[in-house]
């Protein structure tokens, strides 16, 4: 098992003990759901509404508002205009670590009345206020009287006060003291919020023929061709040319499609009278809900759409009077029996298809504990000085999830808590940390969130059941090199509900069945995953508060397949982390070759000579020493996630230059075109290369976490097939089962299945570093 260099301490993980749970009272046996945070205990104001206010200016109006009031905090509702019984409904929060005062008055004021504004007020005593804990009913509002300066009835005022924390379902909502500066229009974007992204399909178009076409110019060779689009997405078939028969093509369109479907497809005939010119021979628009959804391989009915040369925007053919009508043939699904890719496959979230009819039974519940950060560096200047107004935002599956804005802090506390459900344990959980550059609202208009850092947590490398508290380094990679931007702490616990399923999924393809049995090429997912990122960063951004494009980029790593010299020399290095092993062992027998140690090249030969003569011990040696192996390493098995790691990154030893040409965009920015199309060409070739190393990189360091308890699960798997192997063959005989394993291995065709074999597919699911790369 390969050894890794220690990382440097400011970039290592940190194992950390707080005080999780507490939000119940000693001898209370109930659980709590907030078992991951540390409790974070607030006083609630819930102001409803007002009755009976007095009027006080000489029109008989009132323009009343509330003011809570506690030390030196103040929160005020909105403002109603001429209302004597307004309603308000908000909740206002205050923690209690920063209370310093022993009351809290909630005073109704008339906005309409100048400098006598006050109309009452009431008091009450912080030792008084009821405490409640979920998952009690909410406490119920109450009429209080309030109290004038003078005597007399001034009205009545609704109100709930009591004492809760972060637990209460009125926290997400709330008005918080933190926020007293940021101005009414900024304040939903402090929020905490979860987001469920689109469910997008594959759109497969399969474009069959064309008939009756009138193209303009009857004495030319037309060359047509079909162009079909939808949004923003448009593909085109090959020209057929060809004037003595009816276009035939025969191909397949893939398109990104994203529930509710807002956008027709358009399916264009055009012919290419000129070099930069092109004739529509008519145009057929499909609404997609009208388009038939298969699960499997098996194909839909095809159809034949009328082609009209005068379409209006909204998808209505305006009718003319014509003889006859040109047609295209066209097979179109919408194909759920795949999982649509919009992330990288080694940070893959989600595997599952698109339709719910193919998914299986969930495995377990992943849990997140968002509890605080350390030591962020300031990310702007507010009046003079640095400032740092957070955020974190966790995805996994189709549930993102985005914590409240802590204001002006280096060191906030979220205390937020999350549940996912886990289809498959070989997927990976991100957490982000970012800036927020919308608080001023529309002033803030145009402005982008900054990056923080980034954690990812691989399931499979988790122990079922128990609770991971760390504290994960915020790296991140600045064309100046890279940079700690400060620590964020997460409590994690994976709770597999069913064993038995999750072993078998070891054994299951690590993607639908569609995968394999009809592949998409490698260019093809490349241009749909790509539709299916802006897809996703579309809808989300169009959300209250939105995820904006920024964020959802950089948990996506959109750009992670370009061109980097830092990430290709990183996966050499992989390799030849991987090959060294292999390349000391060459040495080595080399040496017992050339009878450098006598002794050991004399146990060599007599260990030759016992297996020359006993086969049949070979392969349960082998198995048996794998086995044993394993249980060896089992004591030193990994006790901590994987997170960044910068050496392996070569993040720390690369040349500004290489910087430079990493944080460059795309196409590059350099002056002369001719060094622009020469360098954009040798960067799209180097980004696929880059990809086919760290891919060999990801298969050998698949082989190495088969016994290093890595994936505590898979390990566990290959020991004890090690050790049931090894008992097998020493059972049965070498040469009888030597015979079966050729005749498995030359099996005819029809006795073989199109979907990877069982080894493989557990091979696949195993953990590798690419978790551990920026």
């Amino acid at each position: 098992m390969q050894t890794q260099r220690p990382q440097p301490e400011d970039y290592s993980l940190k194992e950390t003990s707080p005080h999780l749970g507490g939000f119940m009272a000693a001898g209370d046996k109930r659980t709590s759901t907030y078992d991951l945070v540390e409790q974070m205990q607030y006083l609630y104001v819930r102001v409803v509404k007002a009755k009976d206010l007095p009027a006080k200016d000489v029109n008989g109006s009132c323009g009343p508002y509330v003011e809570i009031k506690l030390g030196n905090y103040k929160g005020t509702t909105c403002y109603f205009e001429k209302n004597t019984s307004p309603e308000w409904n908000q909740v206002f929060a205050f923690p209690k670590e920063r209370i310093q005062s022993s009351y809290v008055e909630v005073i109704v004021k008339d906005k309409d009345c100048g400098k006598d504004d006050f109309i009452g007020r009431v008091v009450f005593d912080l030792n008084e206020v009821p405490k409640r804990v979920p998952p009690d009913s909410p406490l119920a509002p109450e009429w209080y009287r309030l109290e004038g300066r003078k005597e007399g009835k001034v009205g009545e005022l609704m109100l709930a006060v009591w004492m809760g924390s972060q637990a209460d379902e009125a926290f997400p909502e709330a008005w918080h003291s933190d926020a007293a500066t940021v101005p009414s229009d900024g304040l939903a974007s402090i929020r905490s919020k979860v987001y469920l992204t689109p469910k997008l399909w594959y759109l497969r178009v399969n474009v069959i023929e064309a008939q009756d076409l009138v193209p303009s110019d009857k004495n030319r060779c037309p060359e047509v061709y079909v162009k079909a689009t939808l949004g923003n997405q448009s593909l085109r078939t090959r020209i057929w040319a060809n004037k003595n028969a009816n276009p035939m093509w025969n191909e397949d369109l893939m398109f990104v499609a994203a529930e509710p479907f807002e956008e027709h497809l358009i399916l264009s005939v055009e012919d290419r009278v000129a070099q930069n010119k092109d004739e529509v021979l008519g145009k057929a628009i499909i609404p997609l809900q009208n388009v038939d959804r298969r699960f499997d391989h098996r194909p839909v009915h095809s159809r034949w759409c009328n082609l009209e040369k005068h379409v209006s925007g909204d998808g209505e053919q305006k009718k003319k009077d014509v003889k006859f009508s040109s047609r295209i043939h066209v097979r179109i699904s919408l194909d759920g029996g795949y999982h649509v890719l919009d992330e990288s496959t080694h940070y893959s979230s989600d595997l599952r298809a698109t339709a719910k009819q193919l998914w299986k039974p969930r495995v377990g519940v992943l849990e997140l504990g968002i509890l605080n950060a350390q030591g962020l560096l300031p990310m702007k200047t507010k009046d003079g000085r640095g400032t740092t107004d957070s955020y974190c935002v966790a995805k996994y599956g189709h549930k993102w999830v985005r914590t409240r804005t802590i204001v002006d802090s280096f060191n906030p506390k979220w205390n937020e808590q999350y549940t996912w459900d886990v289809y498959d344990p070989c997927t990976v959980l991100t957490v982000g940390v970012f800036d927020n550059c919308h608080l001023q609202g529309e002033k803030a208009k145009g402005n982008k969130d900054g990056r923080i850092g980034k954690v990812r947590i691989r399931l499979s490398t988790l122990e079922a059941g128990r609770v991971y508290t760390h504290s994960y380094p915020l790296i991140i990679l600045l064309p100046t090199g890279v940079k700690k931007m400060g620590e964020v702490q997460l409590a994690v616990r994976f709770t597999c509900s069913s064993l038995v399923n999750m072993m078998q999924l070891y054994s299951q393809p690590l993607l639908p069945k569609m995968h394999y049995i009809y592949p998409l090429a490698v260019t093809q997912l490349d241009n749909l995953r790509l539709q299916a990122t802006q897809m996703v960063s579309m809808r989300l951004s169009r959300a209250e508060p939105p995820l904006r494009k920024e964020v959802v980029e950089y948990m996506l790593d959109v750009d992670s397949h370009m061109w980097s010299m830092r990430k290709s020399k990183a996966n050499f290095f992989r390799i030849m982390r991987i090959l060294s092993p292999l390349v000391g062992a060459a040495k080595w027998f080399g040496q017992v070759c050339e009878w450098k140690n006598p002794v050991t090249t004399v146990l060599i030969h007599i260990l030759f000579i016992i297996l020359v003569l006993y086969p049949e011990l070979i392969l349960p040696t082998i198995f048996l020493y794998l086995f044993l192996i394993g249980i060896w390493y089992y004591r030193w098995r990994p006790r901590q996630p994987p997170h960044m790691d910068t050496r392996l990154s070569h993040a720390e030893t690369s040349h500004p230059d290489e910087l430079d040409e990493e944080f460059d965009t795309f196409p590059t920015s350099r002056a002369q075109d001719l060094v622009r199309m020469r360098y954009d060409r040798l960067r799209s070739i180097a980004g696929r290369v880059q990809t086919l190393v760290g891919d060999l990189a990801t298969q050998g360091e698949r082989l190495q976490s088969l016994l290093s308890w890595r994936d505590p699960r898979a390990t566990a798997i290959f020991v004890t097939f090690c050790l049931i192997a090894a008992i097998v063959l020493y059972l049965v005989p070498f040469r009888l089962a030597a015979f079966f394993a050729g005749m498995y291995l030359l099996r005819h065709p029809k006795f073989r299945q199109r979907l990877p074999s069982v080894p493989l597919s557990f091979f696949r699911r195993l953990p590798a570093r690419t978790d551990s790369m920026l």
